[in-house]
């Protein structure tokens, strides 16, 4: 492992130290950070300035072709306490449990931040400097910059306006449908097309 890419460390909140578990195909940027209880699926891009810490809350998973762009922080809240898993801090998908769950095709955009309990599902774009924390995002999702989402659940298929604060079930259920005319439709599309061949490229640069 290269000194960017490390385990964590023991502490009351984590027993066990673990090493990122990083795919060959993914590329972290030397000024990024990867450390401890992680997961980073195939041709995934970690830009440069990221820092996707499983050092507190664990384990955090990202998977394939997702992007996390600069600046993007991954943490979340302790999820292991006087020998037991602190529940109220994990997310689940497919029977397994996370503290932090961030799908496939995903978008972290530049200074996002998600901060556990979190799940972010498949093909999703979490805009520029929003902050989703203790809550869960659908798949096929366009969350515009500058959004706060706290303690809340979005839909499959809904886009959340940029600079909103969702902070309530019954705002995040209010939230609109994405429909043929919205403007950042295909957004993710092009977003992931980029950061997958970007992880391509600077792989075999470095081969």
């Amino acid at each position: 492992m290269s000194s960017n890419i490390h385990a964590n460390v023991v502490a009351p909140f984590s027993p066990q130290t673990a090493e990122p578990d990083i795919d060959p195909t993914a590329y972290v940027h030397p000024l990024a950070a990867v450390i401890g209880a992680v997961h980073i699926g195939k041709r995934v891009m970690v830009a440069p300035g990221a820092s996707v810490r499983g050092d507190e809350g664990q384990p955090i998973w990202v998977g394939d072709e997702a992007n996390v762009q600069d600046g993007v922080v991954l943490h979340a809240l302790e999820t292991w306490e006087h020998g037991a898993p602190v529940e109220k801090n994990l997310v689940e998908h497919q029977g397994r449990k996370y503290a932090i769950y961030v799908g496939d095709r995903v978008s972290l955009a530049h200074q996002a931040q998600i901060h556990g309990p979190a799940r972010v599902g498949n093909d999703t774009f979490i805009g520029m400097q929003t902050l989703v924390f203790k809550s869960e995002v659908g798949q096929g999702c366009v969350v515009e910059p500058k959004c706060l989402l706290l303690g809340v659940k979005v839909a499959d298929g809904r886009y959340v306006p940029a600079g909103s604060v969702v902070r309530t079930q019954a705002e995040a259920d209010a939230l609109p449908i994405i429909t043929d005319d919205y403007a950042f439709k295909t957004l993710n599309k092009g977003v992931v097309h980029v950061n997958t061949h970007l992880a391509d490229g600077y792989n075999a640069k470095e081969s």
